[in-house]
């Protein structure tokens, strides 16, 4: 059995460092000069730069990604007898800020061709949160993997239903639907900054961008306590939401370098989509939308076997997820008497890949190759 070209990672972050180390640490100088390590310079320079480049209105950095999905949904003053409808099939977060929010999760399947909320499901479960006493008043359309939701689809049911769409875009950083950028889609967006991510700093972080910018002062207090501008009185129930200096400082630097690394990772996209497409179960996305790769997941129905074997060759790969959200304790409460068939079945098909713009052409091949051979 031929070995790696050299040690492949799943995610490789020293190699990214190594190009600006010498930035992030004139950086950090910077910031240790002038003092103000919460609510600095480059915080404000952070939220600009993020709305240059997706084209939202308005952007607030957050201290994590669950605190900019929670930001909104406080902002809207959401109550225990409105629903949130989210997918099943999705990291815990995304429900955990629904009810940290003070609102009722619905649970939403997902297709099998981009795992993604489906459209005509929500349409149903609507029905059903009505007919149980709920007043329907947001989606959470989130972009798993970093491919876009059917936003189309999504945004004519909530516009027929009197709903917002809130677009969980913690996976899809430099996604595109229809030419806008993830952030710049939905009326509000969330997304991560946990170092992982394809946008990612030396921490937690997040940002909440808008579309449209009639949360953005509301959303802005709960981010700070609650309090108005002045910082002086507690409008409205908060908490601490904020994204220190220091890691705004990474996230800028890091965004310099963003639009070449997803330029590499649609390059490596591109051999896995031509090699395993008639291998495994690609996650398709519709015309006009472009991922972010900020994963790269198929679908087998040998999963464990399969991974097992790429572990033995050399080819780390991950899990998201192996358990749908209304499969956990904390949320089944909330889902009890209800089906999620493709959410279920993706539960035990998905399977990751390494994505990262620093894997070399031969690394890509030698995963399918080892990939093409584990699934026969």
């Amino acid at each position: 059995m031929p070995a790696p070209p050299e040690p492949i990672a799943f995610i490789d972050l020293k190699a990214q460092q190594a190009r600006i180390r010498d930035r992030i640490e004139a950086r950090f100088k910077a910031v240790l000069d002038h003092g103000a390590y919460i609510g600095g310079p480059e915080v404000a320079e952070l939220e600009a730069e993020l709305c240059a480049f997706t084209g939202a209105s308005k952007a607030l950095a957050a201290a994590s990604g669950t605190d900019a999905l929670m930001i909104p949904m406080m902002a809207m003053n959401l109550e225990k007898t409105d629903a949130v409808f989210l997918p099943a099939f999705t990291y815990n977060a995304t429900a955990s800020a629904v009810i940290l929010a003070g609102a009722t999760p619905v649970f939403v399947d997902v297709r099998a061709q981009d795992f993604c909320l489906d459209p005509i499901d929500l349409e149903r479960r609507i029905g059903e949160a009505r007919a149980q006493g709920l007043t329907p008043r947001l989606v959470v359309a989130v972009d798993l993997f970093g491919i876009p939701a059917d936003y189309e689809a999504i945004l004519a049911v909530a516009e027929a239903q009197g709903l917002t769409v809130l677009a969980d875009a913690a996976q899809s950083f430099g996604a595109r639907w229809n030419g806008r950028w993830a952030g710049n889609i939905a009326p509000v967006t969330a997304t991560s900054f946990f170092p992982a991510k394809a946008l990612g700093g030396y921490g937690d972080g997040g940002a909440v961008l808008f579309r449209d910018p009639e949360l953005y002062e509301a959303s802005e207090q709960v981010r700070w306590h609650g309090t108005d501008t002045g910082r002086k009185e507690s409008v409205r129930v908060g908490f601490n939401g904020r994204l220190d200096s220091l890691q705004c400082a990474v996230v800028v630097e890091k965004l310099k370098l963003f639009q070449g690394e997803l330029d590499r990772r649609r390059q490596i996209a591109a051999i896995y989509d031509r090699r395993l497409a008639n291998h495994v179960d690609p996650q398709a996305f519709g015309v006009g939308c472009g991922s972010g790769y900020g994963l790269y997941t198929i679908a087998t129905d040998r999963r464990d076997a399969v991974q097992a074997r790429l572990k033995a060759d050399g080819v780390p790969t991950a899990v998201y997820y192996s358990q749908p959200l209304p499969r956990m304790a904390a949320f089944s409460p909330y889902a009890e008497g209800r089906s999620f068939p493709e959410s279920d079945r993706l539960a035990g098909r998905v399977l990751s890949l390494p994505m990262h713009p620093y894997l070399t052409d031969a690394q890509a091949n030698y995963v399918c190759d080892r990939l093409i051979e584990a699934v026969g």
